[in-house]
């Protein structure tokens, strides 16, 4: 069995625009190196100061060496049938798998990383970076930062690896040791610490700042799919070499934990939460009456001197919702601002609408529906009390809710009671009220027994 030992430099940290600059390879057989690739790389492109200033590779440099595909088919034969070995060795075995990839070679092997084989073989140190892992091991670097000085570096790492317990190295690559999707900084054990069960998840920096949060029925799956499979995502790929840790919080119901999820990210504002984490522009739907006793619909966006009846995150989803209750409660698309026209609408030209717009029906009869329609919206109004599953069989998840907006939860027994709003916060957390909750109530309320579901008032 033999092992390639890669380094490489490079422009940048995404290998779909990044390129080498440097490669170093050194096979190692188990006991010793006994053969070595070596040389610098034209990456065709601006290398930046402060990467030179790491490895001290400038333009001047690389100018009269090979790019990447004049010694590509020399490079994947000397690699060809090794396991792939690095510290960190997703960044490295990425980088080149797209760079062969660009040449029309397809490169797929095994691979090792030695930061994860240190954690087993060497257990207890607060870091495993190269440099400190060598400054722990008395291994002398030359030439940091550059790749041949760190490859020798990881090859004699890797001997004091295979030296003291070879039985990591030979469980690692076991095909399904179920480890190769971790993150270099999150070892198995802190994999397999993270419960099966539904809650929110937070990911963490270095120095402990929250980068991610997310929701799932099962942490420990959902987490696994973060990072299985391959991506050429690159906001994916910096957040796989970015997490250091992970912290949950079990909720037991799924809706608590959309619920939450809401208002971390609201709250914190995560770097890499980026579907959820720009701030909204509020939009509205207004209902007014026109001059001949019709009730109509408006979207606009929300200020103070207007009263609306229901409020959204954005204007698509203000005129989907409009659009699906239009529908449902037939309703008359150009008097629901859907479509301007100086006659009849398009939908009763093809029966749908029933001419409240031509006057084919009168106000009394069309506001009846309308009426309907806003009947389910007042249904959030007031304020209620859901109870769900919890965290285990003794208790639920409580979920309090004023006028549809989330403002408090918390876990109580199936016999607690609570009755009057002066109880509510004795017993339950309170959160600061966002609108984005009342859309989550509503798609989940369906799903919920009406038993479960309780008004609270001021007192009996």
């Amino acid at each position: 069995m033999l092992f390639a030992i890669v380094d490489i430099e490079t422009t940048g940290g995404n290998p779909l625009q990044g390129g080498i600059t440097e490669i170093a390879a050194l096979i190692h057989d188990g006991n010793r190196v006994i053969d070595t690739f070596h040389t610098l790389i034209n990456p065709q492109q601006f290398i930046p100061g402060f990467i030179t200033g790491l490895t001290g590779i400038d333009q001047e440099m690389v100018k009269d060496s090979p790019i990447f595909a004049e010694i590509a088919s020399e490079f994947f034969d000397f690699l060809k049938d090794k396991i792939f070995v690095a510290h960190n060795v997703n960044f490295d075995y990425t980088f080149i798998k797209e760079a062969f990839r660009k040449e029309g070679y397809v490169y797929d092997v095994q691979k090792l990383c030695t930061v994860k084989l240190s954690r087993k073989a060497f257990p207890g140190y607060k870091s495993y970076s190269l440099g400190r892992l060598c400054e722990h091991l008395n291994i002398r670097i030359e030439n940091r930062h550059r790749a041949i000085g760190d490859a020798q570096a990881t090859a004699i790492l890797f001997g004091k690896i295979h030296g003291q317990n070879s039985d990591v190295i030979s469980q690692s690559l076991k095909k399904n040791s179920g480890e190769l999707f971790l993150p270099p900084n999150i070892s198995i054990e802190k994999y397999l610490e993270l419960p099966e069960s539904t809650g929110v998840y937070y990911f963490h920096d270095a120095k402990g700042k929250v980068i991610y949060v997310g929701k799932a029925l099962d942490i420990r799956s959902r987490f696994k799919g973060h990072f299985s499979g391959t991506s050429k995502d690159k906001a994916k790929m910096d957040l796989k070499y970015e997490i250091h840790d992970i912290s949950v919080e079990v909720t037991g119901s799924e809706f608590l934990a959309y619920l939450i999820e809401m208002l971390e990210i609201k709250r914190l504002w995560p770097k890499y939460n980026k579907s959820q984490k720009f701030k909204s522009s509020n939009w509205g739907l207004v209902s007014y009456e026109d001059a001949s006793g019709f009730l109509r619909f408006q979207i606009s966006k929300v200020a103070s001197a207007i009263n609306t009846v229901q409020q959204f995150d954005s204007h698509s989803e203000a005129w989907k919702f409009l659009m699906d209750n239009v529908e449902t409660f037939e309703l008359c698309p150009k008097l629901s601002g859907m479509q301007k026209s100086n006659e009849a609408c398009f939908d009763h030209k093809i029966q749908k609408c029933k001419g409240a717009c031509c006057g084919k029906e009168q106000p009394d009869s069309y506001n009846e529906r309308v009426q309907l329609f806003l009947s389910t919206i007042d249904e959030l109004s007031g304020s209620i009390l859901i109870r769900e599953k919890g965290r285990n069989k003794e208790e639920q998840a409580a979920m309090f809710f004023e006028n549809g907006l989330f403002s408090g939860y918390g876990f109580i027994s199936h016999s607690e009671s609570i009755s009057k709003l002066s109880e509510v916060f004795d017993v339950l957390k309170k959160v600061k009220m966002i609108p984005e909750s009342k859309y989550i109530l509503k798609s989940f309320l369906g799903k919920i027994p009406m038993n479960n579901i309780m008004v609270i008032k001021e007192g009996f």
